[in-house]
């Protein structure tokens, strides 16, 4: 066990990471692993400079338990991901609480890579995956949760330092680890710092002597803006380009209304700040869109009609633009930049009840040309009458932010991509934009968890110099990665 050390001021407002301030400048590490704006957060494990996939598959037997959990590790090369045998064989790994050297006992329940993510915790070069397991038991309390550390090195990922830690005081139903986040938040540690979010709010962690250390914690259930939060995602990215990474917990209001809401805390030289408070959601995502040097923040809030943004049904995706005030110059309500739905001229698809249109968001440049594209998951999508078969639809950015012109839409029933539109497939329930074979645009990876009854797929869609395109995607699931792929819900977690 870890042991935390208490850095919380009472007022909430406000936020100091122990440790002595480190005199170079944070800019010095931008384009290592971990990192302060989102473009750094390159995942690669064994610092060979592409890009490498983190995947959960938090239902997977992990030796001989069921639903236990497990994750599953690509990396990227040349030709870009790949899986364990076959003619798209590739550098593959699978690691559980069964795995010698992994921390801990695999049992059913536990979760095990229900939210997964990575950052350089020991400062070393090389990412670290971080792997939670929301569900697991500590003691006799239950579903207290627990996190991993899987530490990189020039061979990627290994069990031989990896670490596990929960909070300090372990609550029934707190569900610690149910998401994780990794950057460069401060000046006080050489890694990247950790958050791992609680239904409280979030602990920080930084690796220091060989031990990882609690070092902080941002309480949002009594936060200190408009309104409380119970967090459902966590992201990064530097807003006010200050050289230091800023942290968005987002999730659902406390308040009567339950809509979505997240908080903003600026990363600076000695810790976090807060900043303010924005309506949010439960799905997140950092990037340039606009190429301004400063990171955009993206919010998907599926289906909820009656929020002040939602005029009409289907779910909507909220974009705030990056500048020197960290979004302190807008309005007392918050109000995005841009508002996207599939009512918004140009969105393939119409607003339904249902669609869940913002279900998941990721942020990467698709085809080359400096701007960060948004893919947006829409997994309640009914394909002609074929009810929640799910899509994705991806729009593109340009100067002045995002823009339906040349906004494209997949399913399973468009043309070259694998598989069959059938109901409940629910594909596009977790999107993610990512360079793997280091050709400077970000390649769509879909999943649909609920695939095969609940065994799970994922689909890797090319990227070109138009974008993404379908021709040429494949599929795959656990199976394909030597791991047990039977009723693992894989692809229900995938790193930003």
């Amino acid at each position: 066990m870890t042991q935390r050390q208490s850095a919380v001021i009472a007022a909430a407002s406000f936020l100091i990471l122990a440790g002595a301030a480190i005199t170079a400048a944070p800019g010095a590490y931008a384009g290592t692993p971990g990192g302060t704006r989102a473009v750094d957060r390159n995942s690669d494990f064994d610092g060979d400079g592409y890009d490498d996939v983190l995947i959960g598959a938090p239902t997977g037997t992990d030796g001989t338990r069921e639903g236990a959990g497990y994750v599953t590790v690509q990396y990227g090369a040349a030709r870009g991901i790949g899986t364990a045998t076959g003619a798209r064989a590739g550098r593959t790994a699978v690691f559980g609480q069964d795995t010698p050297g992994v921390p801990g006992t695999a049992e059913a329940g536990d979760g095990f890579g229900s939210a997964v993510a990575t950052g350089d915790l020991d400062g070393d070069g090389y990412d670290d995956a971080i792997v939670a397991a929301p569900g697991e038991d500590v003691g006799a309390v239950q579903d207290a949760g627990r996190a991993t550390v899987l530490f990189g090195s020039r061979t990627g990922l290994g069990a031989a330092r990896s670490v596990t830690f929960g909070a300090a005081t372990p609550r029934a139903g707190d569900r610690f680890g149910l998401s994780v986040a990794a950057a460069r938040l401060t000046g006080a540690t050489p890694g990247d710092v950790l958050a791992v979010a609680d239904r409280r709010g979030a602990d920080l962690f930084t690796w220091s002597a060989g031990i990882l250390k609690a070092t902080g914690r941002v309480d949002t259930d009594v936060a200190p803006g408009d309104e409380r939060i119970e967090p459902a995602s966590l992201t990064t990215g530097d807003y006010d380009a200050d050289g230091y990474a800023d942290l968005v917990v987002s999730g659902r209001s406390l308040e009567e209304d339950g809509s979505g809401r997240a908080a903003v805390y600026n990363g600076g030289a000695d810790g976090l700040r807060y900043a303010r408070d924005l309506p949010g959601g439960p799905a997140t995502a950092s990037g340039d869109i606009d190429n301004d040097g400063y990171d955009d923040l993206v919010f998907g809030r599926p289906d909820r009609p009656e929020d002040i943004y939602e005029p009409l049904t289907g779910g909507t995706v909220l974009v705030y633009l990056g500048s020197a005030n960290t979004f302190q110059d807008l309005d007392d309500l918050g109000t995005p930049a841009q508002v996207w739905a599939q009512y918004s001229p140009g969105v393939p698809g119409t607003a339904e009840l249902g669609d869940a249109f913002g279900a998941d968001v990721s942020l990467a440049d698709v085809d080359g040309d400096g701007h960060t594209d948004l893919a947006v998951g829409v997994p309640g999508e009914d394909i002609g009458t074929v009810r929640d078969a799910g899509a994705v639809v991806v729009l593109r950015g340009t100067a002045r932010g995002l823009t339906a012109t040349g906004a494209v839409s997949f399913n399973q029933g468009s043309a070259d991509v694998p598989g069959t539109v059938e109901k409940d497939d629910r594909f596009g329930g977790q999107v993610r934009l990512v360079d793997t074979d280091r050709d400077g645009r970000g390649e769509l990876l879909a999943t649909a968890p609920g695939e095969n009854t609940g065994d799970g797929v994922a689909w890797l869609l090319p990227a070109t110099a138009d974008g993404i395109v379908a021709r040429g995607s494949w599929s795959y699931g656990g199976g394909s990665l030597a791991a047990p792929g039977g009723d693992a819900h894989f692809g229900a977690a995938v790193d930003e």
